[in-house]
């Protein structure tokens, strides 16, 4: 999938007409809860059962390791948070690759509902809507904050790989010293450790970009992309709406990542100053630009532009 942009203003003004039915309101989080709420017993029954022949170090251990994480999870989609799409985005893949070890340990039909009820859990944990609610939740007063899309480059490997660190660099070491390993569960344990701390931070990173509206006009804050926020004050957008098809990098400043979705074009009356980070070896350079012209990719591009509409920002 590739960055979509508009290739007419017929559709950008359907688009519109489209916002203004269904305005900025986001399905709550009660889905996500009842459905995380229900893992403890669909996939904590079969994972008691797949380690039913461990030691009783390893029961206990993994036991409270495992009741422990959903009831973090469960506080942090009760609680929302930008923090809160951290925890989402870690513990349900880990409930999803449980859900599956325990049902091929187990071989029963407990198994396969757990690790269904998990992949559920998963994709309503995903969602986009899901998403925005909780990294609205880390808003202050008038604010809005909507989270802007995952570089597709990340999406195809690293994030997964990043998250399946973060998991097992949790579990593995206090289950080998539960075990008896203790030369190596103490190795694992401090490294994993270590590990999986790194790649719950930059979990993190992708979980705090976001365009967040303030009374003064809009923000882009992604620490990803760009060096520092950046505020558009009210006074200074021209227009706001889905970039027009062959819209060029030459063209505009594109702080997209080569997100997949639709491209949401930031017009300025005047040139403005961003800094973009760029990835060296080993570095990282900050490079001012000057432009009037910025693309970025928000997970609900519709949401965005109603929400801008309704504070008399120019869209179309």
């Amino acid at each position: 999938m590739v960055p979509t942009r508009c290739d007419s203003p017929s559709a950008r003004l359907a688009g519109s007409a489209t916002l203004r039915r269904t305005g900025t309101r986001q399905p709550g989080l009660w889905p996500l809860r009842a459905l995380w709420a229900g893992v403890a017993v669909t996939v904590g029954g079969p994972l008691a059962d797949a380690l039913s022949g461990a030691s009783p170090s390893v029961q206990v251990v993994a036991g409270a390791g495992a009741w422990a994480a959903w009831a973090a999870v469960l506080l942090a989609v009760s609680v929302p948070r930008a923090v809160s799409l951290t925890a989402v985005r870690i513990g349900a893949p880990g409930a999803l690759a449980v859900a599956l070890w325990a049902g091929v340990r187990t071989g029963d039909a407990s198994g396969g509902l757990g690790a269904t009820w998990a992949a559920a859990t998963l994709a309503v944990g995903l969602a986009a809507a899901v998403g925005d609610a909780l990294v609205d939740g880390s808003s202050y007063g008038p604010e809005r904050r909507f989270a802007l899309r995952t570089p597709a480059l990340l999406l195809l490997g690293p994030v997964p790989m990043v998250v399946a660190v973060a998991v097992a660099g949790s579990v593995t070491g206090p289950l080998l010293l539960a075990a008896g390993a203790w030369a190596a569960g103490a190795v694992v344990t401090v490294v994993g450790g270590a590990l999986a701390v790194l790649a719950g931070r930059a979990l993190h990173q992708l979980s705090r970009r976001w365009v967040v509206f303030v009374p003064a006009g809009l923000v882009l804050h992604d620490p990803l992309l760009l060096g520092d926020p950046v505020l558009f004050r009210r006074q200074a957008v021209a227009r706001l709406g889905p970039a027009p098809a062959g819209t060029a990098v030459t063209e505009a400043t594109d702080v997209t990542g080569r997100a997949p979705g639709l491209v949401l074009e930031l017009v300025l009356h005047r040139a403005a100053t961003v800094v973009l980070v760029e990835r060296a070896p080993g570095r990282r350079v900050a490079r001012p630009v000057e432009t009037e012209r910025l693309l970025f990719t928000p997970v609900r591009p519709g949401a965005v532009l109603a929400e801008a509409a309704s504070r008399r920002l120019p869209v179309g």
